[in-house]
């Protein structure tokens, strides 16, 4: 299992990846029907601390392939609740990919990423903006001042796309804004947070190294 710090560090510890980890297979599997070691309900009443509030991304790869990425920004449900719905979500409920079968969990790499909380960005405009990002380190909402295109990337992206302007264009684009605008103060809203992500790989078991 891999840990990645980066940013405001949540409430949650490298020895609590085993348990997110689990719980979002846990969720999966049962959704597609497939026996588990432990169910959701029972990892949930084994854990008290998952009832705290917090906000998660489950991000799922095939090969080395993107399957699904759904989560929320805002921490409003228990974290474990949040985890176990996104893991389905992701799964199935991702508009670019086909729905996961059951013939494809043994195969697929779960991440589970526990965000800090948003903070707001003083940069007035995009090269502003750019110099003060973290390559490699922060989480990135952008959304205009209407509320009616927003998007973010989680720190992993920096991993794909290096180069904060590449980074900021291609977010813009997510968020159904153009990949070169500019802008001024107020036009566009910017807020940056970290994330504790914890990542296991098909065939391996949760919470050991491979």
């Amino acid at each position: 299992m891999m840990t990645t710090e980066q940013h405001r560090r949540p409430a949650v510890g490298p020895e609590d990846g085993a348990v997110l980890l689990a719980l979002a297979r846990a969720s999966l599997a049962s959704y597609l029907g497939l026996p588990v070691k432990q169910s959701v309900e029972q990892i949930l009443a084994a854990h008290p601390w998952l009832a705290r509030r917090g906000a998660s991304f489950v991000t799922l790869t095939q090969h080395g392939d993107l399957r699904g990425c759904i989560g929320t920004l805002e921490a409003y449900r228990p974290l474990g609740e949040d985890v176990a719905a996104h893991a389905v979500d992701a799964a199935v409920r991702d508009p670019r990919f086909r729905p996961v079968t059951a013939r494809d969990y043994p195969t697929l790499d779960v991440e589970v990423s526990v965000l800090g909380d948003p903070e707001p960005m003083a940069a007035a405009t995009r090269a502003q903006l750019e110099r003060e990002l973290r390559p490699g380190r922060d989480g990135l909402i952008l959304a205009d001042a209407a509320g009616w295109h927003r998007a973010t990337f989680l720190p992993q992206v920096w991993e794909q796309l290096p180069d904060p302007r590449d980074f900021v264009a291609h977010l813009l684009a997510k968020a159904g804004l153009p990949a070169s605008m500019d802008w001024t103060a107020g036009e566009i809203v910017a807020e940056r947070y970290g994330v504790t992500a914890f990542a296991d790989h098909a065939g391996q078991t949760p919470g050991r190294e491979p």
